[in-house]
C-alpha cells in the first residue's frame, strides 16, 4: 500500500489480528450455533426459533459495535497524536472521557431519572463540558499543542479525582455507572448500533476532509502558516472531530482505554509515513484491536462477565506493545513544556527560601490547627502531644511522598522532552500497586510491613521489565514512557477485574489507592526524610545532565553528554523516587505531573532550582490536601491523592490561562 514501509512488522502485525479475530470468531461462532444452524439463519432468524433471534440481537450487533468503536478510537488517536505532535497522546489526554464519566455519576446520584431515561444526552453534556474548558484555556495560546495537552490532562486527572471520591463515598450506589466505565460490550438489540452509525460516520467523513492538512502540521507552525492554514482554527476543528468520535463511542459503550494510543504506535511500527496511510493503519488496528479482544472474551466460560473488554483491550494489546517497543516511531521532536511562556527568577536561592519559610508555616499549621468533636482548636500542650505527633507523622508523609513525585516528574520531563512524563507513566507505581493488590488478596490478613514488602517486589520488577524492554531502543524518552503505560494498563486490568467482582477487600485496596496517609509510622517518615534528601543531592550530581537533555538527542552527544548511561542513571533514579513514594502513602497522579510544571511556571528553569522548587511545590500540594482532607468533612476523611487534584487542579488550570 502507498505510504506504508514493508517491513515483517507491516505484514505480521495485521496479518496476527485479522488470524486472531477469525479463528476467535469462528470458535464463538460455531460453540454457539445448535446443530443444523447455520450463519445464515444468525442473520435472518425465524420468528419461531428463539436460539436463533437471541444470537441475531446479541452476538451480531455486538461484533458491529466493537468494530465500529474500535476503529472510532483508532482514528481519533491519529488525530490526536499528529495535531498534540505527542506519541503518547490518546482519548483521555483530551478529558472528554472523564467528563462523561464524571457527568453520569453525577447525575446518577442527583438526577436518577435522567441518568435513566437518556445517559447517552448526559455522557455527551459531559465531553461538551470538559472540551470546552481544554479549548477555553488553550484558545489565547492559538491551541498551542503542549497547552492543550496539560490542560487536557488536568480535567481528565480532576474528572477521575472528582468521580474516584463520589465513588469513595456512594460505592453501591454507582456500581452500574463503574460496570459502564469499565467498557462492557453487551448488547440486548440493534439500538448500539443505530446509535453509533449515522454519528460515527457523519465525524469519520469530516475526518477525512481534514487529512491533508493534518500532514502539513509535521512541516512545523511557521511553515503550515506560510502555506496560508489558519493554524489555531484547523487545530480547533480537528480536535472537535477527534473529541466527537470519542465522546459518541463513550456515551455508547462506556470509556475504552489503550486502543487510541496501541492502534496509532503500532501503524507507526508497522511502516506508515504518510498521514493518510497511518490514519488508515490505526482506524483498522483500531477495529481489529477491538473486536479481536472482544471475540476472546467472549471465548471464555460464562464466569467471562467479570472481564469487561475495555480492560481486557489493555491486557491483550500491552504484549503487542512491548514485542514492538523497540520499533515505536515518535512522531516528531520533543516538544517543550507550556511553562516555556513564563518568565525567569535570577535570583532563585532567595525565591527557594521564601518558598520553605512559607512551607515551614504550612506544616505548623497542618500540625496544631485543626477539627474535633467540639469544632476547630489550636492543639498544643502536653495534653495534646499524642495528637500533635500523630498530625506531624501524617504531614510529613504526606508532604515527602509529594516531593519524591515532583522530583520524578522534573527529572523525567527533562529527559523526555515530554510534559506528558510522570511517575504514573513510568509505570513503577503501578508494579507497586500490583504487588499491594496480590498479597491483599492472597493473604488473610495485610500487615504493614507485608504490604511494604509487596509494593517494593511490584515497583522492582516492574523497573527491571522497562530497563529490559527499553535497552534495544537506547532507552529513548518516548519510548520508555509508552512501555511504562502499557505496563500500567495490566494493573488497571486487575483493578477493574477486582472492582467488578465486587471483592469484599475492595474497600481496603481503594484507600491506599486514593493516597492516604493513614497507615504511615513515624519510622516511615523518617526514612521518606531522608530519601527525599538523598534525591535532592543526588539531583544536584547530575544537573549537567538535567541542563543538557532537554536540548534533544543530537545536541546532548555534541556536548558530550553519554546518552544511554545518562538516560539509563536519570530512569533509574526516577523510579527509585517513585517506587519510594507510593510505597508510602500510595500511588498518586497529580503531584508528580504538576509540580514541576508549576515549578516551571513560577519561573524556575535551571535544573537544580528546577528540581527543588518541584519537590517544595508537589510537597506542599500533598501537604495542604492531607490536611484538607482530615478536617473538610470531619469525623469523615478524604485521601491526599484524590483531594489534591481536585483542589489543586483549578488553580493549575487558572495560572496556565494566565500564562498563556
Amino acid at each position: 500500500m502507498q505510504g506504508m514501509r514493508h517491513t515483517p512488522a507491516s505484514v505480521l502485525v495485521p496479518g496476527g489480528l485479522v488470524l486472531l479475530g477469525a479463528a476467535t470468531l469462528a470458535w464463538n461462532t460455531f460453540s454457539l450455533l445448535p446443530a443444523g444452524m447455520s450463519l445464515l439463519d444468525i442473520v435472518d432468524p425465524r420468528e419461531d426459533e428463539t436460539r436463533q433471534i437471541l444470537l441475531h440481537y446479541t452476538l451480531l450487533p455486538r461484533m458491529f459495535v466493537a468494530v465500529m468503536a474500535g476503529a472510532a478510537l483508532g482514528l481519533a488517536g491519529s488525530i490526536l497524536q499528529r495535531v498534540l505532535r505527542n506519541p503518547l497522546a490518546e482519548p483521555a489526554t483530551l478529558g472528554v472521557s472523564g467528563g462523561a464519566y464524571l457527568a453520569l455519576t453525577i447525575a446518577t446520584l442527583w438526577f436518577p431519572d435522567l441518568a435513566a431515561a437518556a445517559p447517552e444526552w448526559v455522557a455527551f453534556a459531559g465531553t461538551g463540558c470538559a472540551l470546552a474548558a481544554v479549548l477555553g484555556l488553550a484558545w489565547r495560546n492559538g491551541l498551542a499543542p503542549a497547552t492543550v495537552t496539560l490542560a487536557g490532562m488536568i480535567i481528565s486527572l480532576y474528572c477521575g479525582a472528582a468521580s474516584s471520591i463520589l465513588m469513595l463515598f456512594n460505592h453501591d450506589f454507582l456500581t452500574g455507572i463503574y460496570l459502564w466505565g469499565a467498557g462492557y460490550l453487551d448488547q440486548q438489540d440493534w439500538s448500539g448500533v443505530v446509535f453509533l452509525e449515522p454519528r460515527l460516520a457523519i465525524v469519520g467523513l469530516a475526518a477525512i476532509v481534514v487529512l491533508r492538512p493534518l500532514s502539513l502540521l509535521a512541516l512545523g507552525d511557521a511553515n503550515v502558516r506560510s502555506l496560508g492554514l489558519n493554524l489555531r482554527g484547523f487545530r480547533l476543528v480537528a480536535l472537535t472531530i477527534a473529541a466527537a468520535l470519542i465522546a459518541v463511542v463513550t456515551a455508547a459503550i462506556g470509556v475504552i482505554g489503550f486502543i487510541g494510543l496501541a492502534a496509532p504506535a503500532l501503524a507507526r511500527t508497522c511502516g506508515a509515513r504518510r498521514m493518510s496511510a497511518e490514519v488508515l493503519w490505526s482506524t483498522v488496528l483500531g477495529a481489529l484491536l477491538l473486536f479481536g479482544t472482544d471475540q476472546c472474551v467472549q471465548a471464555l466460560p460464562v464466569t467471562y462477565r467479570i472481564f469487561p473488554t475495555g480492560a481486557v483491550t489493555a491486557l491483550m494489546a500491552a504484549p503487542l506493545m512491548l514485542v514492538l517497543a523497540p520499533k515505536l516511531k515518535s512522531i516528531v521532536v520533543p516538544i517543550a513544556s507550556a511553562g516555556a511562556a513564563a518568565g525567569r527568577i535570577d535570583k532563585t536561592l532567595p525565591a527557594l527560601a521564601l518558598a520553605v519559610v512559607g512551607l515551614a508555616i504550612l506544616f505548623m499549621l497542618s500540625i496544631h490547627v485543626g477539627r474535633g468533636l467540639s469544632g476547630w482548636y489550636l492543639a498544643s500542650g502536653i495534653a495534646d502531644r499524642d495528637l500533635i505527633a500523630l498530625r506531624l507523622t501524617r504531614s510529613a508523609a504526606a508532604f515527602c511522598g509529594g516531593a519524591m513525585l515532583a522530583v520524578a516528574g522534573a527529572v523525567l520531563q527533562r529527559m523526555t522532552g515530554n510534559p506528558l512524563g510522570s511517575p504514573e507513566a513510568l509505570g513503577v507505581s503501578s508494579g507497586a500497586m500490583l504487588g499491594v493488590i496480590a498479597i491483599t488478596l492472597s493473604a488473610t490478613t495485610v500487615a504493614r510491613p507485608l504490604q511494604i514488602g509487596a509494593a517494593t517486589m511490584g515497583a522492582g520488577i516492574v523497573l527491571l521489565a522497562i530497563m529490559m524492554l527499553a535497552r534495544k531502543g537506547g532507552y529513548q524518552g518516548h519510548r520508555l514512557l509508552l512501555i511504562g503505560i502499557t505496563l500500567s494498563s495490566i494493573s488497571g486490568f486487575v483493578m477493574t477485574v477486582v472492582m467488578a467482582a465486587q471483592d469484599p477487600r475492595l474497600e481496603q485496596l481503594l484507600a491506599w489507592m486514593s493516597g492516604s496517609t493513614y497507615a504511615v509510622q513515624p519510622s516511615e517518615a523518617m526514612v521518606a526524610a531522608i530519601i527525599l534528601a538523598m534525591g535532592l543531592i543526588v539531583t544536584w550530581s547530575l544537573r549537567r545532565w538535567l541542563e543538557i537533555l532537554p536540548l534533544g538527542a543530537d545536541a546532548a552527544r555534541n556536548l558530550g553528554a553519554p546518552m544511554r548511561p545518562a538516560t539509563l542513571t536519570l530512569l533509574s533514579f526516577s523510579a527509585t523516587m517513585t517506587a519510594a513514594a507510593t510505597i508510602l502513602v500510595g500511588p498518586l497522579s497529580f503531584a508528580g505531573l504538576m509540580g514541576p510544571h508549576l515549578a516551571r511556571l513560577a519561573g524556575f528553569r535551571r535544573a537544580v532550582a528546577h528540581a527543588c522548587a518541584s519537590a517544595l511545590i508537589g510537597g506542599a500540594i500533598l501537604l495542604i490536601a492531607e490536611w484538607a482532607g482530615r478536617n473538610l468533612i470531619f469525623p469523615y476523611q478524604i485521601p491526599a491523592g484524590l483531594l489534591a487534584t481536585v483542589v489543586g487542579g483549578p488553580f493549575l488550570l487558572v495560572l496556565i490561562g494566565k500564562h498563556s
